[in-house]
């Protein structure tokens, strides 16, 4: 019996309340499964997402929200066969299903790692340094990040329904916005299946997660300012998303993923003989299959110096001959069959298209063998390999996109012509660039960059570890300009970031560091009662500081670590040379004998609470210590922050060093490793 898909709205699963549309098989063409969202109260769930959902997350803090991450991927990896068994009906080979289910379980770690790493453990996001807005220093200027107090609606491609759900979903939690997710229909069953081990897993607070299944009704009529839309699909379902009215009016976040007509570029260095030219056909051949072509990043234009063009097709069309299509759960089967029939017949019609200005030179996409399935019933298609010879005059194979195994092999003359050929593309998600050539990768860089949201350049040397022209990483920005949407997804916390709202604060220092969690010059200090090393990481407060006795450096001094070190830099050792300087009086300390000697100032040396001293900062030289002067150091708690263990915590000193004119000499953050009370 096909499943009937629920939608998860107000914290319950609500049936549909009339019948369903059926989805199909890809394989075989049975129904699989009924979906419909007739029923739903789509302002209540906006409002509930709000007044319940945003606020109940918002009570735990970034490093909580990471935690909740960390405990859903593990949740839902322990149960990833079952959505490895739905998968097959989509066409996804176990192969292709690892990038979707493996690839999405995998993002939620990611961020979690981020987000206790990278994130404060407050409400707010500090962004950037302190602005100094006064002479005398009491009035200064400072940007924090805060979650947007609305709902992130996440609308996803039928392409990869697994990942596409969660990697909208990781950082939109972690930043602290509750999330309506609607999958497209064509996949739905295997969106459904994950939503529901997310609501069984009773991780995410109520409200913090509701699902659609079926069509959005008037849910974007409900959005408001403080709202974030995400979408993944179409540019032309993506103008009408952008352009209604609420969405306008209210100027609602909206952050697009959309068609890309993705470029593979030959370098002219790279001819059959070297590294560059094998592994340029198996990137080609394998973006092309994987997913049976329906990857937004997948590469749609194959740009090869002319001469090698007679060689790069009889490469390609060898390999593809070797591809085996047909049912995804068959261990000899290399490609599943599209979606759907409807995918299918559009793919069939775009090709149809690029045959106005391109050839076929392998395969037929009328007619297929299949191994397994049913040819008839199922959305097989072999994989169609095109050449136009003349793509400076043609224009559909720059604007039309087949959105399945397919891609158009073309000539250019020239790294410049190649660079204008994939600017054709008016903005793409990635570009890929096969050569070991540096100055030909740099010219492509500088032409590509402006027009592409990620540049893959694979050579020999990064072959065997890299991950591949169509593989979005959790760290790396995924979006690109123009065709492609102009949006940005993932990126590391700059996703975050986009469901948080950047505001300036103007203030004291004492205000802004209580309001920012962390001390700045010129906020209050406190003396303790004991050393701050001698303080475990829950005693200290930060604001904590130590002022120093002060240490006198002689020319001895100088000498000695010279000799001791083997720095015998001109500045330190030769007072005619130092003087011709224009930064020195003479001869100078060295700038790591004063870090040297300000740890010496100010470390109790007995053991304690500190554990480990493990890096510094932002250090800078300031002035230059000539023989003869004194130095002192003030040591303060900036800020603190869990560890991934509970045993410790982080915590990062400010370290300012003066001389006698109490002028600062040396400034730097100390990273420090305390215990914690069990």
């Amino acid at each position: 019996m096909p499943l009937t898909l629920r939608s998860h709205a107000l914290d319950r699963w609500v049936a549909p309340s009339g019948p369903g549309a059926g989805i199909r098989s890809a394989v075989d063409g049975r129904v699989v499964a009924t979906v419909s969202s007739e029923g739903l109260d789509f302002a209540a769930m906006a409002r509930h997402a709000r007044e319940a959902g945003g606020p109940a997350l918002r009570r735990f803090n970034f490093h909580e929200r990471a935690e909740m991450l960390k405990r859903l991927a593990t949740f839902l990896g322990d149960r990833k066969e079952a959505l490895y068994d739905l998968s097959f009906d989509t066409g996804a080979t176990r192969r292709d299903s690892l990038i979707d289910i493996d690839g999405g379980i995998g993002t939620l770690f990611a961020y979690a790692s981020r987000g206790r790493r990278e994130l404060p453990p407050g409400r707010f996001v500090v962004e950037g340094e302190v602005e100094r807005l006064s002479r005398n220093g009491s009035f200064a200027g400072l940007h924090i990040l805060s979650p947007l107090q609305g709902v992130a609606v996440h609308v996803n491609a039928f392409n990869f329904p697994c990942w596409g759900m969660l990697e909208k979903l990781a950082p939109a939690i972690l930043a602290g916005m509750p999330v309506i997710t609607k999958p497209a229909t064509a996949t739905a069953y295997v969106a459904h299946a994950v939503a529901e081990a997310i609501v069984e897993s009773g991780i995410l607070p109520p409200g913090a997660f509701q699902f659609v299944a079926g069509g959005t009704g008037d849910l974007l009529d409900h959005l408001t300012g403080q709202d974030l839309l995400s979408f993944t699909g179409s540019a032309a379902t993506s103008v009408k998303l952008r352009d209604n009215p609420a969405v306008s009016r209210n100027a609602v976040r909206f952050v697009a993923e959309r068609d890309s007509l993705n470029a593979a570029i030959l370098g002219p260095d790279a001819t059959p003989e070297t590294p560059e030219f094998g592994l340029f056909v198996r990137e080609v051949v394998r973006e092309m299959t994987a997913k049976a072509g329906q990857k937004c990043t997948a590469i749609r234009r194959i740009l090869v110096p002319r001469a090698q063009v007679a060689a790069v097709a009889e490469a390609l069309s060898a390999a593809l001959g070797r591809i085996t299509v047909g049912d995804p759960r068959r261990e000899d089967v290399r490609m599943g069959p599209l979606a759907s029939l409807n995918q299918r017949r559009d793919v069939r019609a775009a090709v149809a298209r690029l045959r106005s200005e391109a050839t076929i030179l392998f395969g037929d996409p009328e007619h297929c063998t299949v191994l397994g399935g049913d040819a008839e019933t199922g959305a097989f298609m072999a994989p169609v390999l095109l050449h136009c010879e003349s793509p400076l005059r043609a224009t559909l194979v720059h604007e039309v996109e087949a959105f399945g195994p397919v891609a158009t092999l073309m000539p250019y003359d020239g790294v410049e012509e190649a660079v204008a050929l994939a600017r054709r593309g008016e903005g793409s998600l990635v570009a890929s660039a096969f050569s070991y050539d540096p100055a030909v990768t740099a010219e492509l860089v500088a032409g590509l960059a402006p027009y592409h949201g990620r540049l893959f350049l694979l050579d020999r040397d990064s072959a065997a570890e890299s991950t591949g022209h169509g593989s979005p990483l959790p760290a790396l920005v995924h979006g690109g300009p123009g065709r492609a949407g102009g949006g940005e997804e993932m990126g590391g916390l700059r996703g975050v970031f986009h469901h948080m709202q950047r505001t300036a604060l103007q203030a004291s220092p004492a205000k802004l560091a209580a309001l920012g969690e962390g001390w700045i010059k010129g906020a209050p200090t406190r003396i303790p009662e004991s050393h701050p090393f001698r303080l475990d990481y829950d005693a200290l407060s930060v604001g904590d500081t130590v002022e120093t006795a002060s240490r006198t450096i002689t020319l001895a001094d100088i000498e000695h670590f010279a000799g001791f070190t083997g720095d015998n830099f001109y500045a330190h050792m030769d007072e005619a040379a130092a003087k011709a300087n224009p930064f020195f009086p003479g001869r100078v300390a060295h700038g790591y004998l004063i870090l040297s000697f300000a740890a010496g100032l100010f470390v109790d040396p007995a053991p304690g609470p500190l554990l480990a001293n493990y890096g510094l900062d932002r250090l800078r030289f300031l002035k230059p210590v000539s023989p003869g002067d004194s130095i002192r150091v003030r040591l303060t708690v900036q800020r603190k922050n869990p560890a991934r263990k509970p045993e410790y915590g982080e915590v990062r000193w400010d370290v300012e060093v003066f001389n006698q004119e109490d002028e600062t000499v040396a400034r730097y953050e100390l990273l420090t490793m305390s215990t914690r009370k069990p």
